[in-house]
Order: structure tokens, then C-alpha cells, then sequence
């Protein structure tokens, strides 16, 4: 299952959903923050935990639990869908 820590007013972000979508890959969507300039304020404190678990405080960060990979980075993150996803 891929899961995306993401907020809908960031264009990175919405980066990595075109890739998802383009290749129809299903993916649960987590919104750690709200929309913003710097990605917002924090709108839940369960998912941002799961956010910065990775050493990071940013979005995109995609987890890829049948693979066992987390990543941050638009453009990495659409470089492994490709390689793995497409």
C-alpha cells in the first residue's frame, strides 16, 4: 500500500498525485497540515508524528509499505513510481 503525507495546496504535492494518477495507482492521502506558503499548520497531530518518524518535517513523503520505503522529494518520489509503478 502507498500512503501520501501531503497537503492539497502544494504544488509539489500535487506533483506526486498527477504521477499517482497517471499511472492509476490507488494510495490513501494523509493531510498532516493545512494547506499554505511553508505547508501550514499542523491540523493533525497523529499524522504529523507519522510525518516527521521519517527525519523530516516536509511533504510530499511517500511510505510504500509492501516495499518497506519512505521517501520525501517530489521529484524522487515520481522517479520511483516510475521505476516501480510503471
Amino acid at each position: 500500500m502507498l500512503e501520501l503525507y501531503q497537503s492539497e495546496g502544494c504544488p509539489h504535492c500535487a506533483k506526486v498525485r498527477a504521477k499517482l494518477s497517471e499511472l492509476g495507482v490507488s494510495y490513501v492521502a494523509h493531510n498532516p497540515r493545512l494547506p499554505g506558503d511553508e505547508g501550514g499548520d499542523v491540523a493533525n497531530d497523529v499524522t504529523y508524528d507519522e510525518l516527521t518518524a521519517g527525519g523530516e518535517d516536509q511533504i510530499p513523503y511517500l511510505v510504500d509499505t509492501e516495499r518497506g520505503v519512505t521517501m520525501y522529494e517530489s521529484g524522487d518520489i515520481v522517479e520511483y513510481l516510475e521505476e516501480h509503478y510503471e
